[in-house]
């Protein structure tokens, strides 16, 4: 039976005895591999125990399956194999700080992947004390144990990171860039976000997406102007990050500056290509669940939208207007004005909502309130004809309003 097959009728015992009699290199490092599968076995515990054992012998190869088989299995595993090389006994309610130690230990193996291991492990236990000992690695040979540790110090998110992980940035090897501008991004203080801004031009693509994805933590403008720069980058997911970051960024600053960054984007937006704006736009007004970025996201689709889009755009802000939040409702309304209406499909969208008594009316009211702005001779007679017959207050008051300037009752 081969070694497939064993692995596919879950024949655990058989693969570890193979593991551990084998006198053949390639089928030992081959079973090491295949035992990662067996998560949920029966045989787990056993199969731990065999890879611990196995993760500490004399053949590179053998060592390297082990571990990552190890690593497939879960944190428990690699911890146990951790305990055994720093002669610790880790207990699963073993402090967490017990455990970093004889992680940091391991940090020193001369074997890479347990290097990567006990990097791995550090993150996961979330000790401030380990960040230190991480940044060690930060020079490692192995580039991915540098880009282990540098992953680790971001989910720590110590600020003593900061400066090692700013030195990974130039890292000839582009996924240990990524993950130290993640890490960055992550930790995300004032120098960490910093440090950041050049990569909007990495050459690699991953890596300014990450960095252009970290522009939003900012709190104040500093990034505006590589937000703007990165809306043109080749990779249409980093235009759309670039998108995200500029949203999240206004619901960042403080509110007396968010009115004049606003500004200052739709003005350089409007030498951008309008499509690769708006449709992350409106995603994020369908799909956020963030109040300030969906009004921001709403107000700012009523200066952007491309005639391409502005059905979609339209119909998106329609519904917002139709949600609890008033301020989302309020800025959907303006936006809905500021489209304007030559092929009358915003009349026609409002006055199904106008007309509908289901309508809640506070939602009716903004809706007649963008009556107002952008409706015709039919908007007219309609608001005209409902003063009289609604039961509703705050209806017959906007409606008054609407009316008043769309040339007074007939």
């Amino acid at each position: 039976m081969s070694l497939y097959e064993l692995e596919r009728d879950g024949k655990a015992q058989e693969l570890i005895r193979l593991l551990r009699e084998s006198d053949n290199e390639r089928v030992k490092t081959r079973a090491a591999e295949l035992l990662g599968n067996f998560e949920d076995h029966d045989d787990r515990r056993d199969v731990v125990n065999a890879l611990v054992d196995a993760a500490q012998s004399d053949s590179d190869a053998i060592t390297g399956a082990a571990i990552d088989s190890l690593d497939e299995l879960g944190d428990d595993a690699i911890t146990q194999l951790i305990g055994s090389m720093a002669g610790v006994d880790l207990e699963d309610d073993a402090a967490d700080w017990v455990k970093a130690k004889a992680y940091m230990q391991v940090l020193d193996a001369d074997v890479p992947e347990l290097r990567m291991a006990a990097a791995n492990g550090l993150g996961n236990l979330d000790q401030a004390d380990a960040v230190p000992k991480l940044a060690e690695r930060f020079e490692d040979p192995d580039p991915r144990v540098r880009a282990r540790a540098a992953r680790s110090a971001g989910k720590i998110g110590d600020s003593r990171a900061t400066t090692p992980l700013e030195s990974v940035l130039s890292d000839p090897k582009a996924g240990v860039r990524r993950e130290a501008a993640d890490a960055l991004g992550n930790i995300g203080n004032r120098q960490a976000l910093q440090a950041l801004l050049p990569l909007y031009e990495d050459d690699d693509e991953r890596v300014r997406r990450i960095a252009v994805g970290a522009f939003g933590n900012f709190g104040n403008d500093r990034p505006v102007d590589y937000l703007i720069e990165a809306l043109s980058d080749d990779s249409a997911a980093v235009r759309r990050t670039a998108v995200y970051s500029l949203i999240e960024l206004l619901s960042n600053v403080p509110t007396d500056q968010s009115h004049e960054i606003r500004d200052t984007v739709v003005e350089k937006l409007s030498n951008t290509d309008d499509r690769s704006v708006v449709v992350p736009l409106v995603e994020i007004l369908e799909e956020s669940t963030q109040a300030a970025q969906r009004r921001n996201t709403a107000w700012m689709l009523g200066r952007v939208t491309s005639q391409e889009e502005r059905d979609r755009v339209i119909e998106s802000l329609v519904d917002a207007l139709g949600e609890d939040d008033q301020m989302l409702r309020q800025f959907a309304a303006t936006s809905l004005a500021e489209l304007g209406d030559d092929d009358n499909m915003v009349e026609r969208r409002l006055l199904k909502i106008v007309q509908d008594d289901g309508v809640d009316p506070e939602v009716r009211g903004q809706a007649i309130f963008t009556l107002g702005k952008v409706g015709g001779e039919r908007s007219r007679k309609t608001l005209d004809k409902l003063i009289d017959e609604t039961e509703h207050d705050v209806v017959r008051k906007k409606a008054f309003s609407a009316i008043s300037k769309l040339g007074g009752r007939g």
